[in-house]
């Protein structure tokens, strides 16, 4: 742990190439968005600003799809097709990490709160402090 506020989670893709870790509270709120992609993932947001995320390995096995309106960056294990973590259209100062790629053993409690992509600019609005330092 790194203070009472954070703690260090780490994480990656299916088969391992790709790591990270992600100073976070132990107990995380994640978004459950509804949008195309989301839904079909099963997604869960926990958003942190870039300062607060490192790649630990596997820059080399990722591979980049955009969509819509290109902003957010969605990146893939190229081997196993994980997307761990991405920047997301929202949050392009920050990174998006899938709740669901987190290692065991450092998150104490997860609330899941959802995001309505369908009224997208007030859902952005109340969560535009998740990435800021």
């Amino acid at each position: 742990m790194r203070d009472d506020a954070t703690t260090t989670h780490r994480g990656g893709c299916h088969c391992g190439r790709v790591r990270f870790e992600v100073d976070a509270p132990s107990r995380i709120e994640v978004l459950d968005c509804n949008c195309s992609m989301c839904r079909m993932t099963g997604f869960l947001h926990l958003i942190v600003p870039a300062a607060r995320f490192r790649l630990l390995q596997g820059a080399d096995a990722l591979t980049e799809y955009r969509f819509n309106t290109g902003a957010a960056r969605h990146l893939f294990c190229r081997h196993c097709g994980i997307k761990a973590f991405y920047v997301p259209r929202s949050h392009p100062d920050g990174y998006s990490v899938n709740a669901r790629c987190l290692d065991t053993g450092t998150v104490v409690e997860t609330t899941i709160v959802a995001f309505d992509d369908n009224d997208r600019d007030a859902a952005t609005a109340a969560i535009a402090h998740l990435s800021k330092g």
